[in-house]
């Protein structure tokens, strides 16, 4: 019955992760359309900033709230109502930072004043992305995959109708307030997941005054979790913050023209990436099941179960990414004239995609870990992968060689990470087994 439901979860959240990426693509595709190369160029370089502080309004909860909610050891409803509160007291924190600082963010290290207003637009939508989360990982810890596809897949049909019907009279405004509308569009886009999610809470649930309660020891629990998790992704979006400002910083002290930079920036983060990490997002929507399984499984100390879905999610993976691989080396400009109606970007695409196998199984490593409660070996790896790729990406672009420092400094940090984890998995299993061993 497990297996059943593992693969049923697995089966559903891949069907999902093709119909979102696949809306995901249209509207990267109409955007670019509708606000050309320059436009996505701005975009990408506020989107970092954007996922930053996603992350850290987020703060690792949902990955907490739902690896707790699997184990089947806790009042779900108090525990719903203590991570929403510290959830809440986060995200007012980060909306004064983001106003305080957002013009210092945008002029003095994006070195683009024009940021400054979508910068701005993003205090708005974090923290309806930290409620959505929340709510979607109490469906994961129940391995209910079917609310997280319908609430996502509804999401991005609001988001791309209000890009389709609203952007375009937003361009003669200019294109700092084009991208603003973009980040707006998060808005009623996250309500309108949320409300979907809560359609698919049992019928009969009844709330009393004791769900209300605030439990101390489930949020310091759930904290305990969070705080590496979140540290992880702080130090990732860390390094994507720092990403544009070390590029355009450095290409500029070499002599490389503002209108380059941004121009092949964009090509590179908001045409070629998007591509090559098509398939990891299937891959993530694999961890997702893997998640509550694991979870369930090493806490039982059922490991030789636990590594045999490890594998299976490993397998899966590369089953998705290896004929993607193939495509975008033998035809990448096919890709990148269907879906953005352009030829640039073709040598990005073709040396990148082989690296990209290696970023497809992270994710299932990763969760694995999170899973095992060694969530601090995910942040370790994040630590050391991203000191390494932002020195590399200073010492590359100092050679004038344009984007391509770049793309050697993500190369060399995605094949690093990722030995690292599998290293890391490995031995954590080594070493539950061998406690388990010497306990019997």
């Amino acid at each position: 019955m497990k297996k059943e439901k593992f693969i049923v979860s697995t089966f559903i959240l891949l069907i999902g992760g093709f119909l979102t990426k696949a809306l995901g693509m249209v509207i990267k595709m109409v955007m670019s359309r509708i606000m050309g190369s320059e436009g996505i160029g701005l975009y990408m370089l506020v989107l970092p900033t954007f996922s930053l502080f996603i992350g850290l309004g987020q703060f690792g909860l949902p990955i907490a709230f739902s690896k707790l909610v699997a184990e089947e050891k806790k009042n779900n409803r108090n525990l719903f109502f203590s991570l929403f509160l510290v959830s809440l007291v986060i995200n007012l924190i980060i909306i004064g930072i983001i106003l305080i600082f957002g013009k210092t963010l945008a002029v003095n290290l994006l070195h683009e004043k024009r940021a400054t207003m979508p910068i701005l637009a993003m205090s708005v939508v974090i923290p309806l992305t930290s409620c959505s989360g929340i709510v979607r990982s109490y469906f994961f810890g129940k391995q209910q995959m079917l609310p997280h596809v319908v609430s996502n897949c509804f999401e991005d049909i609001v988001r791309l109708a209000l890009i389709v019907f609203v952007l375009p009279s937003f361009l003669n405004k200019g294109l700092e307030v084009a991208v603003t509308i973009v980040i707006l569009t998060n808005i009623i886009s996250e309500l309108s997941s949320i409300l979907i999610l809560f359609f698919f809470l049992p019928k009969n649930l009844q709330l009393h005054r004791s769900d209300f309660t605030f439990r101390k020891d489930y949020a310091k629990e759930a904290m305990y979790i969070s705080i590496p998790t979140t540290a992880s992704r702080f130090i990732g979006s860390i390094g994507y913050f720092l990403e544009p400002i070390i590029l355009t910083s450095t290409l500029t002290y070499c002599g490389y023209p503002s209108y380059y930079i941004v121009n092949q920036y964009g090509v590179l983060s908001g045409f070629v990436m998007p591509l090559l990490l098509l398939p990891s997002f299937f891959t993530s929507a694999i961890s997702q099941a893997l998640l509550p399984v694991l979870s369930k499984a090493t806490s039982d100390g059922n490991y030789t179960y636990a590594k045999k879905k490890v594998k299976q999610g490993i397998f899966f993976s590369l089953f998705i990414g290896i004929p993607m691989t193939i495509l975008f080396l033998l035809i990448p400009q096919f890709f990148l004239k269907l879906i953005y109606h352009t030829n640039q970007g073709t040598s990005y695409m073709r040396f990148l995609a082989p690296i990209c196998l290696f970023q497809y199984i992270q994710s299932p490593l990763a969760t694995t870990l999170d899973a095992m409660g060694n969530s601090n070996d995910n942040l370790k790896a994040t630590v050391y992968g991203t000191i390494l790729r932002s020195t590399l990406l200073f010492f590359f672009s100092l050679l004038s060689i344009g984007l391509w420092g770049l793309i050697f400094s993500t190369s060399i940090n995605v094949i690093f990470t990722t030995f690292y984890n599998l290293h890391q998995v490995k031995k954590a299993f080594r070493q539950r087994e061998a406690t388990s061993f010497a306990k019997s």
